[in-house]
């Protein structure tokens, strides 16, 4: 299987998201929420001054949005945004992907230190978000919660820690939220978990910007598939959609951090898999 682009001249892409018959995702150092089809035609859908990162929808059909560098949850009704949410009391460090559930509740991650200031290396928290706007500390002692997951029945949630090399699970009560009985879901060994999503026999496809590459990934560990991205080319995010959800959409670059914000390197490339995406986002 290769990667086939569709879409280049991004400046750094994250959180994809699959819907209304289109990819969604945020463009870091553009500032801007973006829409692309299939056949590679793209839109802006408004711009995030402090860095939009991880999407999700609220039942009525608003965006969610994560404002990475003041801590924030904006709220986009098609017309304007609005703060849905404040975290930065309880966050000090970049917030970054988030997965929304059935419901409008998000959860949010971050990166738990200054990573591009040099600062020393820091467990953190995901952050809940209640369809209401009510944010409060989800789980503790999380080595960089990237991205997240929720099962189809919504009573798991996985999470990358990148910075631990593994995916971890939370058995997740579908009505209140609130996350328990966290363990491994997968050693990933030396490979990098960033952007995740899940498909419907219950396996993960990982980004992994270390290796070059997206993988799947069985619960205990098994790989069963490895895409590479090419020469150079490093994956950060993906996600299963299209019109039977079998299009794996890979975010690409050939860097990360502030050294993207200068380049146009960035890139969304699909590639067709046999198993059909499940579960949120």
């Amino acid at each position: 299987m290769e990667l086939t682009p569709i879409l280049d001249g991004l400046s750094f892409g994250e959180g994809p998201r699959w819907r209304n018959d289109r990819l969604w995702f945020s463009d870091f150092y553009r500032h801007e929420v973006v829409t692309v089809t299939p056949d590679g035609q793209r839109e802006t859908v408004f711009e995030v001054a402090e860095q939009p990162s991880g999407l999700g929808w609220l039942p009525n059909g608003d965006l969610l949005v994560v404002s990475m560098l003041d801590r924030r949850l904006l709220r986009w009704d098609g017309r304007s945004p609005s703060t849905h949410a404040d975290l930065s009391e309880l966050v000090a460090s970049p917030c970054n992907d988030m997965v929304v559930d059935a419901d409008g509740r998000a959860y949010v991650g971050n990166f738990g230190f200054d990573r591009h200031a040099g600062e020393p290396f820091a467990e953190t928290t995901m952050i809940v978000v209640e369809p209401d706007g009510r944010p409060s500390v989800g789980a503790e002692n999380l080595a960089f919660p990237n991205g997240a997951v929720i099962t189809g029945d919504g009573n798991t949630l996985i999470v990358g820690e990148t910075m631990a090399n593994r995916l971890t699970a939370f058995d997740r009560d579908p009505g209140t939220g609130q996350l328990g009985n966290r363990r491994v879901w997968a050693d990933l060994g030396h490979n990098l978990p960033d952007g995740i999503c899940l498909d419907a026999e219950g396996a993960i496809w990982v980004a992994d910007p270390r290796n070059g590459q997206v993988f799947r990934v069985l619960e205990g560990g098994e790989v069963t598939d490895r895409i590479g991205c090419g020469p150079g080319r490093h994956a950060f995010a993906c996600m299963l959609g299209g019109s039977d959800r079998r299009t794996l959409f890979v975010v690409t670059n050939e860097t990360s951090g502030p050294p993207a914000a200068a380049t146009r390197n960035g890139r969304i490339e699909s590639v067709t898999v046999a198993v059909p995406g499940d579960g949120w986002p």
